[in-house]
């Protein structure tokens, strides 16, 4: 068998899936491996897969809103009106990171027996607030949020000034449902308890200043 001959008979080899048989040798031309076409041949070994799965493999995308807040609730057993605000930094649409702080806007008459006569309060609060939204593409959806903080209350006359003032730590956590208007327009209604702890002033301590709130806010931002 010449070499022309040798090519022929493996030129229908399929090359991906071959079988080298190095013990069949032509017994004319030595040296020469003769190539058959097997069905088993040379397999191909499946890659390890290097797509480590880890808590931050998803892309994070970051966005911002800003809130207008009005708080409707009771200290020292009259009805007080808090306006303020909130906002924070939007971790993929659900975790807010960001502050808030609200202030008494009505008078607030305090039944004290002190020489300077009738006397009004002022009070005000804020700090580190936090946010879960559930849902946040729904056109209803709720979210969960903490505010923890200090503040301080204050008493002054009819001339304001002020006389007696005291400060205090602040824990309000709260609940609220959402309505999308628009991509960058919500508005959330809900409630919220502030607990607080440390004032001790004139007729006024922390139990007159904790208990509930209902809260609506006008949120505008990017989610």
């Amino acid at each position: 068998m010449n070499i022309l001959t040798l090519i022929m008979l493996t030129g229908h080899l399929w090359l991906p899936r071959v079988h080298v048989h190095f013990h069949s040798f032509h017994p004319l031309v030595p040296g020469i491996v003769v190539v058959e076409n097997h069905p088993c041949a040379i397999e191909e070994v499946p890659k390890e897969n290097d797509d480590e799965e880890t808590l931050l493999s998803k892309p994070i995308t970051i966005g911002a809103y800003g809130a207008f807040t009005m708080k409707f609730d009771q200290l020292n057993d009259n009805f007080a009106y808090l306006l303020g605000g909130r906002g924070g930094l939007v971790f993929n649409r659900a975790f807010v990171i960001g502050g808030a702080g609200y202030g008494l806007t009505n008078d607030i008459l305090v039944d004290v027996q002190l020489p300077s006569g009738r006397y009004y309060m002022d009070f005000g609060y804020g700090g580190f607030f936090m946010e879960y939204i559930l849902a946040s593409r729904k056109l209803a959806h709720l979210s969960f949020n903490a505010l923890i903080g200090g503040g301080d209350v204050r008493l002054h006359d009819d001339y304001y000034f002020f006389e007696y003032e005291d400060d205090f730590f602040v824990f309000e956590p709260g609940a609220e449902l959402e309505l999308n208007f628009s991509p960058h327009f919500r508005i959330g209604v809900g409630g919220s308890y502030r607990y607080i702890a440390g004032a001790n002033l004139v007729g006024i301590n922390s139990r007159d200043l904790s208990g509930p709130s209902i809260n609506l806010n006008f949120k505008f931002g990017h989610y």
